[in-house]
């Protein structure tokens, strides 16, 4: 089990390597059966995370990974289907949410101690260096804007966002969206309350779990406080805006593509690029940087959308919802179909949609 500093080694005799099978299919009794021993292959070289498409903090350390062109077996652990809260996975990370990293023999279940242990496990000539030399003011540079960046609360800005559309512009967040997460907020405790009765030994992680819980709801769901924090995210913004023209200053005639904190794309863009696309899916872009208010800022954004990478973990802005609803809903008609014929009728229409939805959206923004 993990220890306090979240990385643990372990003989792995008890976690699934995966929720599902080889072929994608969701395995037998996964919502209430303790997995058995399924430790394949067992090369120590071998890379496992276990994330969710629209998590902030998994979309980072998706992103590292495809920057440094690693090859890793990604594992969807479903939030809105509640997977994360299933017994094997509390286990697996003592109630902390997605991502989890598994690496032969250990478990990293925080996402910058994973993005910390795949940057000094994985070096050679042809992968990527995110962090540069340290010593170097280059280093130090990513360092100030890894922290400054990392410390936004990108959970209350989506939670907050949701809830109150009022406060953005062009949200790509359907209005149904804020009684769904509110109906979800109020069950889930509940839900917590039922396992932690189920599973009387996960109480400690299942408690906190619930006590985390109750607090976004009361911080997420301000106003007022929403107001500060995207008044504080301006002040951030401003600083990011004013270090991308110190790098036009920099290497004025020089030809080469210029980044946050260099020449050098570095974990530091990793965390702007990612959250700049989160503002952009909250509908705060127009507010932010566009319409020329942060020139440097959209410049920025428009570039790194282009790397490989991003496009991969990312994708385009505008399916972005597409891709997180989809994947779920043939998941939870797989696991529960109702009948033969409502099954078909339901994944036939369910294919439709996504394909009629998906060549709409390419013929109106790619």
């Amino acid at each position: 089990m993990a220890s306090s500093n979240n990385v643990t080694p372990t003989n792995c005799s008890w976690w699934p390597i995966s929720a599902m099978d080889e072929d994608g299919k969701i395995t037998d009794g996964e919502e209430s059966q303790e997995p058995g021993a399924d430790c394949k292959p067992s090369s120590k070289d071998r890379l496992v995370l276990y994330h969710w498409t629209q998590s902030f903090s998994s979309q980072k350390v998706r992103l590292v990974i495809n920057e440094k062109g690693l090859i890793c077996d990604e594992r969807d652990v479903s939030l809105p289907l509640t997977e994360h809260k299933e017994p094997w996975f509390m286990r697996l990370n003592l109630g902390e949410e997605v991502p989890v990293l598994i690496h032969g023999d250990t478990i990293v279940s925080d996402y910058n101690q994973i993005i910390d242990y795949l940057e000094k496990n994985f070096v050679g000539e042809n992968i990527a260096a995110l962090i540069p030399e340290a010593g170097t003011p280059l280093h130090a540079r990513v360092l100030q804007y890894r922290e400054l960046l990392d410390t936004l609360p990108m959970d209350a800005y989506t939670h907050g966002c949701i809830l109150h559309p009022e406060l953005t512009t062009d949200s790509m967040i359907p209005k149904y969206a804020t009684a769904e997460i509110r109906r979800h907020l109020a069950n889930a405790a509940s839900e917590l309350m039922k396992l932690d009765h189920e599973e009387p030994q996960l109480t400690e992680p299942y408690l906190s779990k619930q006590k985390k819980l109750m607090a976004k709801i009361l911080d997420h769901d301000n106003v007022n406080y929403l107001k500060k924090i995207l008044s504080e995210l301006a002040m951030v913004l401003d600083q990011v805006e004013a270090e991308l023209e110190k790098r036009k200053l920099e290497y004025q005639g020089k030809k080469c593509e210029l980044w946050l904190c260099g020449p050098e794309f570095t974990l530091a863009d990793i965390s702007l690029g990612a959250m700049l696309h989160r503002l952009k899916f909250l509908g705060l872009s127009n507010k932010y940087w566009e319409e020329g208010s942060r020139p440097n800022i959209q410049s920025f954004f428009e570039r790194v959308q282009k790397r490989y990478a991003f496009r991969k973990v990312l994708g385009d802005i505008h399916t972005t919802l597409l891709s997180a609803v989809l994947p779920n809903a043939f998941r939870m008609v797989k696991r529960k179909p109702p009948s033969f014929f409502g099954a078909s009728f339901l994944m036939g229409s369910l294919g439709g949609m996504g394909y009629f939805a998906y060549w709409y959206l390419k013929k109106k923004y790619m």
